[in-house]
């Protein structure tokens, strides 16, 4: 039933979807979603006419074949007559562990520098503005490439360990530096391990519940408890007990040196240590400011209030300061890990295999199938970005400013 006061119905037309402020938004959006689409089938279809016309065809069936070359550090098994599919699979491993390696570098390199480019100490001030403006002023590429260099031209050859005693020449008798890379003690796993290493993931999981209890009793109730030595308690003393009472079942393997090179243990090859400690100084230096930017962002009240209660100026950086400044240092620090991601592509000038060197080098160039081993990649780095963006924005939507 109407009334006298219900605005009269206006019935539908098409032109509304222009002139509508309503409708005009998703016209617009329907337009460029349609002109996308059909781009995108005519780029296709025009693909497709040329490799006909060149007789070619778009197969992947190259990857069951036989790779027919080594690769110089793998995580998982791998040789010679494994297929390219195992080899990119080695690759993706290879980019995805250097990846993980240097964000988690970079982001300390860069808090430590972000925090004492604001300390009182003008020396320490000054190193730390050198630093950024050095490392993030040179591209990447020279960086990796200084690194490596000095790697292998100063570090001794694998030869310069022999004698009556190599293991003297050795660090604590376990490491070994050489211009081939560092060797270390590898774990050797007997029954009962799993449950020392469940045990230990646990205890890592019981340090962030027991920071993250101590944390907030301090802001509902005032009670500063300990942080530092109850976090070594709960972290190493279960994962101890239970190493012994399952008769210790994790043991090393520690590397000798074996003819002209190292053998046992992991080797950690120089390309490696390169692309890795490189990625990790150059991103830190972008991080950095970052960090500066978000602690520059928060109220010097903030700092000036929790001083007044009493709390250390470590206390207030990372109760009051930290968590606040959080919020506008993650934003870009997504950005950092994606280039540190992408910029692992870099690998192949030191002779690292990663998934650019192995599917989009070795791999095209034997089997001529370009088209193929590059839509993989973009397909590898697109899959890969949106992760790790989806993963930081989950972290962001928690850790931002929710308003009552």
């Amino acid at each position: 039933m109407t009334t006298l006061t219900d605005p009269p119905k206006e019935s539908f037309r098409l032109s509304m979807l222009l002139n509508d402020t309503r409708y005009r938004s998703l016209t617009m959006q329907a337009i460029a979603a349609l002109l996308l689409a059909l781009a995108i089938v005519y780029l296709g279809n025009n693909l497709i006419q040329n490799l006909r016309a060149a007789g070619l065809n778009i197969s992947y069936g190259f990857l069951g074949s036989a790779s027919n070359y080594d690769i110089n550090q793998t995580l998982i098994e791998y040789s010679s007559r494994s297929t390219h599919l195992r080899a990119a699979v080695v690759g993706i491993l290879n980019t995805l562990l250097v990846a993980f390696l240097a964000c988690v570098t970079a982001t300390v390199f860069g808090v430590l520098a972000g925090v004492l480019r604001l300390s009182p100490n003008w020396l320490v001030r000054k190193l730390m503005a050198v630093y950024v403006e050095i490392f993030r002023n040179i591209p990447v590429l020279i960086w990796i490439i200084i690194i490596f260099t000095v790697m292998t031209a100063s570090m001794p050859a694998p030869s310069a360990f022999r004698g009556e005693d190599p293991a003297s020449s050795m660090l604590l008798g376990a490491f070994a530096f050489t211009n081939r890379g560092v060797y270390v003690p590898a774990p050797v796993w007997g029954a009962g391990s799993l449950v020392v290493v469940v045990v230990f993931v646990l205890s890592i999981i019981g340090v962030f519940a027991y920071r993250r209890y101590a944390t907030k009793l301090l802001y509902d109730t005032g009670r500063l408890l300990p942080m530092f030595w109850p976090s070594v308690g709960i972290l190493l003393l279960p994962a101890i007990l239970a190493y012994f009472i399952m008769g210790s079942p994790i043991s090393l393997d520690y590397p000798e040196l074996r003819g002209f090179n190292f053998g046992g243990g992991i080797k950690i090859g120089a390309p490696l240590i390169a692309l890795w400690f490189a990625l990790s100084i150059y991103t830190g230096a972008f991080i950095a400011e970052n960090v500066r930017a978000g602690i520059q962002a928060v109220s010097k009240g903030q700092t000036e209030a929790a001083a007044a209660l009493g709390l250390r100026p470590g206390r207030v950086m990372n109760l009051v300061v930290l968590p606040q400044a959080l919020r506008v240092i993650i934003p870009p620090l997504i950005s950092q890990y994606l280039n540190i991601t992408k910029n692992s592509s870099l690998a192949i000038a030191v002779g690292y295999a990663d998934v650019t060197a192995t599917l989009g080098g070795i791999t095209l160039n034997q089997t001529g199938r370009a088209i193929e081993c590059v839509l993989l990649l973009m397909l590898f780095y697109l899959t890969i970005s949106l992760l790790i963006s989806a993963f930081m924005n989950v972290y962001n939507n928690a850790n931002k400013l929710k308003e009552r």
